[in-house]
């Protein structure tokens, strides 16, 4: 008998340790004390890992922290791979995905979003040494074409091929940096990426790619988050407010493009 009762209060004791090890969810945050951001590291400028391949870096990066500053939250990033990064907001892995994520209908319906914090467009990018000649979205037809899977550029080059009735050489990459480095080697014979990556890779000295065609910015990314999370939501959308009446939005504009994109959301 005594046996049996130790062996309960054991088991006892093991799930009052278990419970108290029980994260604990804050006001509309999926932990309290911090504002949990899912991206995919590896989409420069907007988020990639520094030289010591630990620290996150980026406009995602510095907007997200800037956030979590004014809700008085601590920033976290979770490296997520982008073909699961939506499912993540579903299983409260993180309370947002920060990660150049445009506001389509489709994600809409799914998740709810903050306002626009920035603007982008589809750019076409070859090799500096390169003798093709496009000056339109139809001079791809036949080439080698790369992009990453599942994303924007994705969606447009084929809606745009399928309604301009041309066809391709398909070179979908999981990371557009391995779309950029197969350019490089020759592997494919073009980019389409978003224009405001493309800035990461033409503004290096001595530049090894060269943007022959671009689009108007025509999508918007937002801050993503689960679908009736109406709290947080209003209180970014207000943080994004005041970031651009006070400038500070402006600031990391600059800092990671050096140049002023408000435009881009009006």
């Amino acid at each position: 008998m005594k046996k049996v009762i130790g062996l309960l209060l054991a088991v006892m004791t093991l799930a009052c340790v278990s419970c108290s090890k029980k994260i604990e969810k804050g006001e509309f945050t999926v932990q309290k004390g911090k504002y949990m951001v899912g991206m995919e590291i590896g989409y420069p400028p907007f988020e990639y890992y520094a030289d010591d391949g630990s620290t996150p870096m980026g406009f995602d990066v510095l907007l997200g922290k800037e956030i979590a500053k004014r809700l008085g939250l601590e920033a976290e990033f979770i490296d997520t791979a982008w073909d699961g990064i939506f499912a993540g907001l579903d299983t409260d892995r993180y309370d947002v995905v920060m990660s150049a994520a445009t506001i389509t209908p489709e994600r809409v319906a799914n998740y709810d979003f903050s306002t626009p914090y920035i603007g982008n467009g589809q750019a076409i990018i070859l090799r500096k040494d390169s003798t093709l000649n496009i000056t339109k979205f139809e001079d791809l037809a036949g080439l080698k074409v790369g992009y990453q899977a599942e994303t924007t550029s994705d969606f447009y080059t084929k809606k745009h091929s399928a309604e301009s009735g041309f066809t391709y050489v398909e070179n979908a990459y999981d990371k557009v940096m391995n779309a950029y480095d197969d350019l490089k080697l020759g592997r494919i014979d073009a980019v389409v990426s978003d224009s405001l990556v493309a800035v990461n890779y033409l503004s290096v000295p001595n530049t090894e790619f060269k943007q022959v065609w671009s689009a108007e910015p025509d999508e918007y990314f937002g801050v993503c988050m689960k679908k009736g999370n109406t709290v947080l939501q209003e209180k970014v959308n207000a943080i994004l407010e005041d970031m651009k009446k006070d400038g500070s939005l402006k600031q990391i504009y600059m800092e990671v493009f050096n140049m002023d994109l408000s435009d881009s959301i009006k």
